[in-house]
Formats: structure tokens, C-alpha cells, sequence
């Protein structure tokens, strides 16, 4: 049962870390406003789908990948006037253990871990697929990369296509080639010179075909030379394109499911969605590290006050984004594992936490 002291705490860390929140939210949609504002001039955007589709969810991006940073700020602000008031050392003079005094702070700390759990792998992504979908049809049009010449992909078990060529403005390929196997020899070969999507079908278009069909030494030949034929793949045009940031779009589950399909299909370089994957799982612990740091450093009253800690508090939050990125980074190309990628950052700041705590005022 929470005592006035937990509720006191308690209440005085949720309130700051809300405001922080928004303070740096609000500076963070100026900045990015002030980027954007030509774009959408030019485009004539709507002012609605501006504020509803755009920055409601730009709110939701920048709470979640800011948040650790927003939590390690609230908490050394208001531990620190705490302790500058002699709060502190009144509640430990009291008798309340400095392990019971950190007893709210991580009942607070877990409750924004939970939020940021759930919202990382379900929330935050489907209202990036909204605010990115805004960019990329007003901002960064041409913000997308993907294997769009000499593709190979495996469609099914046996199954494999070749496309020489992939067009995004017409969602067709060129030189394209199905071949089956069965015992690993080839059994049947499709080519067509140009194959078109139809969007309202879900079919492929073939033109100019040739269907080669193998019986052992027999073979037989089919010639559409100057026709067409429909046929159903497990082919979209989005397999050949890829946006830079597809892996914000993408809920947990859609990226495990993205990462099972390519490996399906032979695309080795999953590595980047893995890493995603384990971040999501890994950065709201992270809310629970950085607040016993928090609690550590701002706990002791030193000539400096406010200032000094926050000082510290905003090297440590940089210095902790720093290294996310650059474990992601290693992670992504495979240089280090994805797992131990998205775990690096907190195994090193809990050794930090458990230095700071164990020479803590107490």
C-alpha cells in the first residue's frame, strides 16, 4: 500500500515527466514545422490532415523515441530541488531506507516502461504508418530504396522468380522468369519479356511469353509471342520497394512476419528489422536504468544545484541515445549480433546505475 511519502514522490515524478514531455514535444514540432512549411505551401496540404493526420502522430513518434531521455530529465529536476531543499536528507534522517526511497520511483519508472512496451510494438508503429504515409506523398517522395534490378526471390518451396528490372510508376517488370524444381531439377521454366500488376485483379500480366515445360530429356514449348496471360504469384509490387523507415511502419508482428517471408524467399539482409525488434523490447528497461541514475546523481545535494545535475542529466539521456544508434547501426549490418545490438545500452548503463547507486547519499 502506498504511503504519503510514496504518493508524494510518486505523484511529483509523473507530474514533471508529463511536462517534460510536452515542453520538448512542443520544441520538437516547431523545429519540424519550420522544415516542412514550404512543402506543404506547395502542395496545398490540407490543414486538417496537417494537425490530425500529421502531428497528432508525429506526438506519438517523438514520445517514443524520446522518451527514456524525457524520464532521466523529470527525475533528476525533481529529485534535485528535493534535494536542494533538504528534503532528502530529512526523509533518510527520518529512517526511510535509501531502498525504500526508491520505491515509487520505480513503481512510476515501470508503469512508463509498461505504456512504452505495449506502445512500441503495437501503438506507436500504426500511427507511424499514418505520419509517414503523409511524407512520402507530400515531403520525401522519392524517400524509398529496395532491390529493383536483378531480383531473386523464392515464391514458394521449388519456386523461384527472376526480374530483371522493377518500375514503381507502373508496377511492372522486365525480363521476368518463374522456374520450379522438383529433386532439384528444373521441371518448368515461365519467361515473359514485360509483366504488368493488376492492383484491382491481384494478378500479373505476361507479355511476349514462352512456357518451357521438362520430362527428363523431353522437352515442350509453348510460344505467346505478341499475347498475354493472367496469372496469381506470391509477388507483390512491395517486396521490390522498401522505404527508408519501413520498419517504423511495421507493428511487432508484421515485422516478424516480414523477417519469416524474406528469409522464405531467400532475402538474407533481415537484419535490420531483427534489430527493431529487440529494441522495442529492450529501451523501456532502459526508463528503469536511467531513473535509478537519475535518482543517484540528483539525490546528493552539491554546490551547483539544478543546474549541475541537469547538466549531467542531459550528457548521460545524449550520451545514452549515442550509444543506441551506434549499437543499431552495428546490429543492422549484421557486425554484431541483433540481440546483443539492442542490449548493449542498457548492460552498460546498469553498470553505471550500479556504481552510482552504490556511492549514493544514503
Amino acid at each position: 500500500m502506498l504511503r504519503i511519502l510514496d504518493r508524494y514522490i510518486s505523484k511529483k515524478f509523473l507530474f514533471t515527466f508529463l511536462f517534460t514531455a510536452m515542453i520538448f514535444t512542443v520544441i520538437a514540432m516547431v523545429i519540424d514545422f519550420s522544415t516542412k512549411i514550404e512543402d506543404f505551401i506547395e502542395e496545398k496540404v490540407p490543414a486538417k490532415e496537417i494537425l490530425v493526420d500529421y502531428y497528432l502522430t508525429f506526438i506519438m513518434y517523438m514520445v517514443g523515441q524520446l522518451i527514456p531521455l524525457y524520464t532521466l530529465i523529470a527525475v533528476i529536476f525533481f529529485t534535485s530541488r528535493l534535494a536542494f531543499n533538504s528534503e532528502m536528507i530529512s526523509i533518510l534522517n527520518a529512517g526511510v531506507s535509501f531502498k525504500r526511497l526508491l520505491r515509487p520511483y520505480l513503481i512510476v519508472a515501470g508503469i512508463i516502461a509498461l505504456f512504452h512496451l505495449v506502445g512500441g510494438h503495437i501503438f506507436i508503429p500504426n500511427g507511424n504508418k499514418q505520419r509517414l504515409e503523409f511524407e512520402h506523398t507530400y515531403v520525401w517522395k522519392t524517400n524509398d530504396k529496395g532491390k529493383k534490378s536483378n531480383v531473386h526471390y523464392f515464391i514458394a518451396p521449388g519456386n523461384a522468380v527472376y526480374v530483371k528490372r522493377f518500375s514503381t510508376s507502373t508496377n511492372a517488370v522486365d525480363d521476368f522468369q518463374l522456374e520450379r524444381f522438383e529433386d532439384q531439377e528444373l521441371v518448368y521454366l515461365l519467361k515473359a519479356d514485360r509483366a504488368e500488376y493488376q492492383v484491382d485483379e491481384d494478378i500479373w500480366r505476361l507479355h511476349d511469353y514462352e512456357i518451357h515445360t521438362f520430362d527428363g530429356l523431353d522437352e515442350s514449348l509453348i510460344i505467346g509471342k505478341g499475347s498475354s496471360m493472367d496469372t496469381t504469384l506470391n509477388l507483390k509490387p512491395d517486396d521490390f520497394v522498401r522505404f527508408l523507415d519501413q520498419k517504423d511502419m511495421l507493428t511487432t508482428a508484421e515485422l516478424l512476419e516480414a523477417v519469416n517471408r524474406d528469409r522464405d524467399r531467400g532475402v538474407g539482409n533481415t537484419y535490420q528489422f531483427e534489430a527493431e525488434i529487440h529494441r522495442r523490447s529492450a529501451e523501456p528497461l532502459s526508463i528503469i536504468i536511467l531513473t535509478l541514475i537519475g535518482v543517484a546523481v540528483a539525490g546528493r545535494k552539491v554546490r551547483g544545484g539544478i543546474g549541475l545535475h541537469l547538466l549531467v542529466g542531459v550528457i548521460t539521456g545524449a550520451l545514452y541515445i549515442f550509444l543506441i544508434k551506434f549499437s543499431f547501426t552495428f546490429a543492422s549490418s549484421n557486425a554484431i549480433p541483433p540481440l546483443l545490438g539492442a542490449w548493449i545500452p542498457n548492460i552498460f548503463f546498469a553498470i553505471v546505475a550500479w556504481f552510482l547507486l552504490q556511492n549514493a547519499q544514503k
